[in-house]
């Protein structure tokens, strides 16, 4: 599975200097630098070195400033990253190249060209609130069909977590948790219920979702 390269392709960026959290905004793996602003690292995984990978990494054009596409390493020296023809793609796009052997060393066949153009501020801004406020890194690069542990899904189960024991106000919530209000409000899952002025509770659907969530893994 495309989540077997996470973690090397994570410690991979890491070691480059990068906080790499996974799945954001439809981003395999987004890094961002400490530097004042950021630099954004995005990374797109699949099992081998094809079109489509090549393709997400257009996509992510717009909001990255280093770009790079990660694959298994062909153990027959047959896959893409043997083309020079896809190498040579890959370079005049600024698109570096990652092969992960099974091992899980990481070793660059095509390095990445910086600074990518942006075009797309307003999505690079999302993505980088998105890294930024989520806590810790909850979400595995390359899943797919799973729900995912985003940030504004964090603060609901916080939310929850303080409400478990009784209803509560907001303000009393809001101690632990300081969008409380707004997320109370919305009830964008059903987990909340108004049950006076100003007073939350907990509905069957919180409870649930505190016990499939628990430890930050959807269960």
């Amino acid at each position: 599975m495309e989540t077997s390269l996470y973690l090397p392709v994570k410690s991979f960026l890491e070691q480059a200097g990068y906080t790499v959290k996974g799945e954001i905004g439809g981003c395999d793996l987004v890094g961002l630098s400490d530097e004042d602003p950021p630099v954004m690292v995005v990374c797109e995984l699949k099992l081998s070195f094809n079109l489509e990978l090549i393709l997400q990494a257009v996509d992510r054009a717009s909001v990255a400033d280093e770009l790079w596409i990660a694959a298994r390493i062909s153990a027959k020296g047959k896959g893409r990253e043997s083309d020079k023809r896809y190498r040579d793609l890959c370079r005049r796009l600024g698109i570096g190249m990652l092969g992960v052997a099974d091992n899980g060393t990481v070793n660059v066949i095509v390095a990445s060209v910086t600074p990518m153009p942006r075009t797309n501020p307003k999505r690079r801004s999302r993505l980088m609130r998105e890294h930024q406020k989520r806590r810790g890194d909850p979400a595995v690069g390359g899943s797919t069909r799973t729900p995912l542990m985003t940030a504004y899904r964090q603060q609901a189960l916080g939310c929850a977590a303080a409400l478990a024991s009784g209803p509560l106000k907001v303000r009393d919530v809001r101690a632990s948790v300081p969008e409380a209000a707004k997320i109370l409000q919305a009830n964008v899952y059903g987990w909340f219920e108004r049950v006076d002025r100003g007073v939350y509770g907990l509905t069957p659907a919180g409870l649930e979702a505190l016990a499939r969530w628990q430890d930050g893994e959807a269960r």
